[in-house]
């Protein structure tokens, strides 16, 4: 029996289904938990579905989150999805299930949950969850919404397929996705849309980034300057990923201030593996995609001297 089987046979036996993501969510995490909701919610009708989380303004667009209380875990079948370690759980009762199964794509540095489904040859966990929809044939049902839902996903976490997860599976799941009523443009004018004040922070990114002569970069992101362009963290994804359209940029980190005074790090890379540098730094992730803390300002300058090595040994092995 693989571990898919072993999960729907879980799901067939399970009366309440509650599915829960990371915090801080992108939109994968928020496409595979809303995408898969909505199939089992079609597939099982007469089952309890639940998806609940944080609701985020920027992910409207995908749907709305579900209230859960502490009640609602009783014999409940506890789903998390596209998160690697615990603390990252956005909700506080999952652990009250009577099953708590993983389904991710990173590293599984923090093997929690039986049964566990860990891919990190996947795109994206919302590719893992059609490719499973796709393996079991007339057992799950797939609504255009969930196909959006699920497009949506794969093309948050390949960066409209730019990133080196992309494989020609994750093609053909998009291709698939679209088929089945996933409206492409729209979700990809969507997700490349931003704000006024995300452009003008893009302009202020490009103007202060920091460059190596390694080709590390990074620039720092303060609660003062944020405050200024009147925006908040949620929003600088945006940014993230500018310093890799700079040619001779190869990784970089953007360092962004939290409310309490340290640092969110986000951690990118066109070829130098930086999750290892993110778990020295309470982080983790993708060989080119992490993200780490940093406490204060020399922890900031460790960080850097780390990704600059990172990026001078890279430049010696190629």
């Amino acid at each position: 029996m693989t571990v898919q089987t072993e999960i729907l046979t879980l799901i067939k036996q399970a009366k309440t289904i509650i599915i829960h993501r990371h915090q801080r969510p992108d939109p994968d995490a928020i496409g595979s938990q809303l995408g898969l909701a909505d199939v089992l919610k079609t597939s099982f009708p007469d089952k309890k579905v639940l998806a609940p989380g944080k609701q985020y303004h920027g992910f409207d667009w995908l749907g709305q989150m579900d209230d859960v209380t502490e009640d609602d875990y009783q014999d409940a079948l506890v789903l998390i999805l596209d998160t690697a370690n615990q603390p990252r759980i956005d909700g506080e009762f999952w652990q009250k299930g009577k099953t708590v199964v993983k389904i991710d794509h990173h590293p599984n540095d923090d093997a929690f949950g039986d049964p566990q489904w860990v891919d990190v040859d996947a795109s994206s966990t919302s590719e893992m969850i059609y490719n499973w929809y796709a393996q079991v044939g007339n057992e799950l049902t797939l609504s255009a919404n969930a196909a959006r839902l699920l497009y949506a996903g794969i093309v948050g976490d390949t960066g409209r397929f730019l990133y080196s997860a992309t494989k020609p599976s994750t093609m053909r799941a998009a291709a698939a996705l679209m088929e089945a009523g996933a409206d492409a443009t729209a979700v990809n004018r969507i997700e490349d849309t931003i704000t006024l004040p995300v452009a003008r922070l893009s302009a202020y990114v490009y103007e202060h980034l920091t460059q190596l002569d390694s080709g590390a970069a990074y620039v720092i992101l303060t609660n003062e300057l944020m405050d200024s362009f009147e925006i908040g963290d949620a929003s600088t994804a945006g940014v993230v990923p500018l310093p890799g359209r700079i040619d001779t940029v190869k990784c970089w980190a953007i360092f962004v201030q939290q409310k309490e005074g340290d640092f969110r790090i986000r951690l990118r890379s066109k070829g130098p593996a930086i999750n290892d540098l993110a778990k020295n730094h309470g982080g983790g992730g993708h060989a080119m995609a992490s993200g780490a803390k940093a406490a204060d300002q020399a922890e900031i300058e460790a960080v850097v001297r780390e990704l600059d090595q990172v990026a001078s040994h890279y430049e010696k092995e190629v």
